[in-house]
């Protein structure tokens, strides 16, 4: 048997992504803020087969824990 050609997008849907209203109820901003941070270059962004905006989940949570970690400083 061959394997699937498509196979490893197997893993990138694995890989757990947020909207951009997700995103931005963690930092507890508002959406458009999500959106020009991906502009910056400060976030990841992933479209989707429908062109949607997604940012990946690991990404988001270490900018979040950096950003509290600045807070503290």
């Amino acid at each position: 048997m061959t394997s699937h050609p498509l196979k490893e997008v197997d893993t990138l849907e694995a890989e757990s992504l947020l909207t951009p209203t997700e995103v931005a109820t963690l930092f507890r901003v508002d959406p458009r803020t999500v959106t020009r941070w991906a502009r910056a270059g400060k976030l990841t962004t992933v479209r989707t087969v429908g062109g949607v905006r997604r940012y990946p989940e690991k990404e988001v949570r270490e900018l979040l824990e950096e950003s509290r970690s600045e807070r503290i400083a």
